[in-house]
């Protein structure tokens, strides 16, 4: 994911650190920007931007990704040393 520190400017807030959201240009680089600021560097860290398609019309969420997502976590757990 691209870090722009130019996203910066569109998390500025008058009342806090910083905001969680930008403007609608450059959702997935300022969600990368404002998850690096809780990361440790030397921890791996995956952020999956799976938000977009989760919706069906408004009859609510669609659980897109999620089995899929299960499946690498049971399939890759050994590896990652889960479940040890």
């Amino acid at each position: 994911m691209p870090m722009e520190e130019g996203y910066w400017e569109l998390m500025k807030s008058s009342i806090a650190d910083f905001v969680n959201t930008g403007s609608n240009a450059g959702g997935s680089i300022t969600a990368a920007l404002f998850l690096k600021q809780f990361v440790d560097k030397k921890l791996p860290l995956a952020h999956l931007d799976i938000a977009g398609p989760v919706w069906k019309d408004k009859t609510g969420g669609t659980g897109f990704a999620v089995s899929t997502l299960v499946e690498w976590v049971v399939n890759n757990s050994s590896a990652l040393g889960m479940w040890n």
